[in-house]
């Protein structure tokens, strides 16, 4: 996503595009899946001033207007990574922390089973499952063979 993009989209809803703000965005961005403290170490690469209640503002704001998401990946802080029209939900290696993104149609059939079992709405764009991947799944087999 570009910035003019995030500048155009916060300036229709009567915001600016900070420096930091710009900063936050281009971090999750870069880092996909990550944490408010890790957005703090890429952000401080550019603007040692900042400090990790920016971050934490500046996150709960972009959430706010729709340019970020976050989603619960394990215990400890939540990771965030950009909103970009798309949802997806996390498939996480519990031996690995290896996050996979899967299109969120996959989990329809639950989505669906969920609503007409127990008229739940599931908010998927938070949605983790954890497990093994692949590679994981492999070596733990050959390890019991």
């Amino acid at each position: 996503m570009a910035g003019t993009d995030w500048k155009s989209d916060l300036r229709q809803r009567g915001y600016r595009l900070t420096p930091q703000r710009e900063l936050v965005l281009e971090a999750v961005d870069h880092l996909e899946h990550a944490t408010p403290d890790g957005i703090l170490c890429e952000v401080r690469k550019t603007a040692s001033g900042i400090n990790i209640s920016t971050v934490y503002r500046t996150l709960e704001l972009l959430e706010e207007l729709g340019l970020v998401s976050h989603a619960h990946l394990g215990h400890g802080a939540p990771t965030y990574h950009l909103a970009d029209r798309h949802h997806h939900m996390h498939l996480v290696c519990r031996d690995c922390d290896v996050v996979t993104e899967a299109d969120i149609e996959l989990a329809a059939p639950l989505r669906d089973s969920l609503q007409a079992a127990f008229g739940f709405e599931t908010d998927m764009k938070h949605f983790a499952i954890f497990g093994r991947c692949r590679d994981c799944a492999l070596k733990a087999a050959g390890a019991q063979g």
